[in-house]
C-alpha cells in the first residue's frame, strides 16, 4: 500500500503525513471528473480550456518561490534547479494555453472521389488517469495535465507517495484557476491512491486512457491492466542515454556539457546521459578533465547558493545505487573515481571498462555515476549507443555535419541531441522507444495522444 509522507531526504526527517484517500472517495473523484468532461470540457470551448490553462501558468509564476521549496523538501532537488523546474512548468502550460486553438483547428481533407466535404475534428475521450514520478513533480504534471484539458479531457492524477505537498500545491492552483473560470471542479482532481485503488479506476469504464511515467516495472503493471480494459495507454520510463563524442574543436566546452547533462536533478533525470562513448584519440583527455570536473561537484545542502548536487531522493534511492555501483566494481568495472556515502548524499563517481556481460552494461544507474566507453570508430560507438534495452535520449557530438546527421539516423531512440544539452522546450517532443515507453508528451504531439480524431463527411449538394 502506498504511504504518502514527505521525508526529507536530506535530514531524513518526517515532516508531514497524508492520508490515503478513501474508497468512498475515489469513487466520487472519479465521478466529478467525469461530470467535468461530460458537462463543462465538451462545451465550453477551446478558448475557455485554453483560459483555464493559462491561469495556471500565471499560479505557477506567482507562487514560485513556495513551490520551488516544497520540492527541495520531498525530493533533494537543487533550489536553482527546483525554481527552474516551476518556470519550465509555466512555459509548458502557457504554451498550450497560447497554442491550443490553433492546433485543434479542424484538418480539412481533400476528397480524392465524389462531392462535398471533409475534415478531421479533434475533441477529448473524456477522463484520464496521470500516475506521476518523484523526480520532476511539477513539470511532469504540467506536460501531461497541459496539453490534454486543453483538448477536452479531465484529469485523475496520482502523484508519487513521496510527493504529496508538491501534488496538493498544484491541486490548490487547480482550484483557483477553475474556481475563477467558472469551470466544473472536476476538471482536475488530485487522489492520494494507492497501488489496488489504482487498478479500480483503470478498470472503470469512464476512464478512457492512462499516462504513466516512471520505472519499467511500474510501466509494465499499468499497461497490462490498460490492455485488458483496452484503455490507451502512454508511457515514459527509464533511459540509459548515449553521449557520442566523435570530434571538438572544444573538448572543454564538450567536457563541462558531459557533467551538466550527468548532473541534472541530482543524476536523477530519465533522460540524462549516463553512458559517455568517446573516441580514441580524445579518451585520455576527455576521461580526465570529465573525472575532474564531475567530481568537484560535491553533494551539499540543496537549500545552499551554488549547490550544484543535493541529496539522492530518498534512503531507498541511494541504498541501490550504492548496491549497483558495488556490484559493477565486483564484476570488474574500473574505478576513476568515487566517494563516501553519507546517508542519502552521494558522491559523483565514475567507472570504466564495463564490458556486455557486466550487470552495468544495461542497467539504469539513477544518481551521480557515469560510465565511460572508449572506442575505435563511428560504427563501434553506434553499436555500444543501441546496445541497450532502452531508448529515450542520445546526445551525440562532432564537428561534421553530416557525420551529426548519419548517427543521428542511426540512433535507436526518440531524441537525438546534436552538440547540446539541456535543450528541452514546451515545443519539443518528449518521448521514447524500446523499454523506455512509448507515445509522446510535450510540444504539437502531446495533444494528439488522447484526442478523439473524429472524421465528420458532408454530403455536396445537388
Amino acid at each position: 500500500m502506498s504511504h504518502y509522507a514527505v521525508i526529507n531526504p536530506a535530514t531524513g526527517a518526517t515532516i508531514r503525513e497524508y492520508a490515503t484517500i478513501s474508497d468512498e472517495d475515489l469513487t466520487a473523484a472519479i465521478g466529478s471528473a467525469h461530470d467535468a468532461y461530460a458537462t463543462w470540457s465538451r462545451t465550453a470551448g477551446v478558448d475557455a480550456r485554453a483560459a483555464l490553462i493559462g491561469r495556471v501558468a500565471e499560479l505557477h509564476t506567482e507562487r514560485r518561490d513556495a513551490l520551488a521549496e516544497i520540492i527541495v523538501r520531498e525530493m533533494g532537488k537543487p533550489l536553482e534547479q527546483a525554481l527552474g523546474e516551476v518556470d519550465f512548468a509555466a512555459a509548458i502550460y502557457q504554451y498550450y494555453a497560447d497554442n491550443g486553438a490553433a492546433f485543434l483547428a479542424d484538418e480539412k481533407i481533400e476528397l480524392s472521389d465524389g462531392t462535398g466535404s471533409a475534415f478531421v475534428r479533434r475533441s477529448g475521450l473524456g477522463v484520464l488517469l496521470g500516475i506521476m514520478p518523484w523526480n520532476f513533480p511539477y513539470y511532469q504534471v504540467a506536460r501531461f495535465a497541459g496539453p490534454n484539458i486543453v483538448v477536452g479531457n479531465t484529469i485523475l492524477l496520482k502523484h508519487a507517495p513521496q510527493c504529496p505537498e508538491s501534488a496538493a500545491a498544484i491541486a490548490d492552483i487547480f482550484d483557483v484557476a477553475i474556481s475563477e473560470s467558472g469551470a466544473h471542479t472536476g476538471v482536475y482532481v488530485n487522489i492520494y491512491a494507492d497501488n489496488d485503488q489504482i487498478a479500480t479506476v483503470i478498470a472503470d469504464p469512464r476512464v478512457q486512457g492512462v499516462s504513466v511515467t516512471g520505472s519499467e516495472r511500474a510501466g509494465a503493471a499499468v499497461a497490462k491492466l490498460a490492455g485488458q480494459y483496452l484503455k490507451k495507454v502512454v508511457l515514459e520510463l527509464g533511459g540509459s542515454d548515449p553521449f557520442v563524442l566523435l570530434s571538438t574543436d572544444d573538448l572543454d566546452a564538450a567536457v563541462q556539457d558531459a557533467v551538466n547533462a550527468r548532473l541534472d536533478n541530482n543524476g536523477q533525470s530519465c533522460n540524462a546521459a549516463k553512458r559517455f562513448i568517446v573516441i580514441d584519440d580524445l579518451y585520455d583527455d576527455f576521461a580526465a578533465k570529465f573525472t575532474e570536473v564531475f567530481t568537484a561537484a560535491q553533494p551539499a545542502d540543496p537549500f545552499a547558493d551554488g549547490t550544484l548536487l543535493g541529496p539522492l531522493s530518498s534512503a531507498a534511492a541511494a541504498e541501490r545505487l550504492d548496491e549497483q555501483l558495488g556490484r559493477a566494481i565486483s564484476q570488474g568495472a574500473t574505478v576513476l573515481a568515487s566517494g563516501d556515502r553519507v546517508g542519502n548524499f552521494f558522491p559523483p563517481a565514475v567507472i570504466a571498462d564495463v564490458t556486455a556481460d557486466m550487470d552495468a552494461y544495461r542497467e539504469e544507474f539513477f544518481g551521480p555515476v557515469a560510465a565511460l566507453y572508449r572506442v575505435t570508430s563511428e560504427d563501434e560507438a553506434v553499436r555500444i549507443a543501441n546496445d541497450t534495452p532502452f531508448g529515450l535520449g542520445s546526445y551525440v557530438y562532432t564537428t561534421d555535419e553530416e557525420q551529426a546527421l548519419r548517427v543521428a539516423d542511426q540512433m535507436d531512440a526518440g531524441m537525438v541531441w546534436i552538440n547540446l544539452v539541456l535543450g528541452d522546450a514546451a515545443e519539443l517532443p518528449f518521448g521514447g522507444v524500446k523499454r523506455s515507453g512509448s507515445g509522446r508528451e510535450m510540444g504539437r504531439y502531446a495533444l494528439e495522444e488522447f484526442a478523439n480524431k473524429k472524421l465528420i463527411r458532408i454530403a455536396g449538394g445537388a
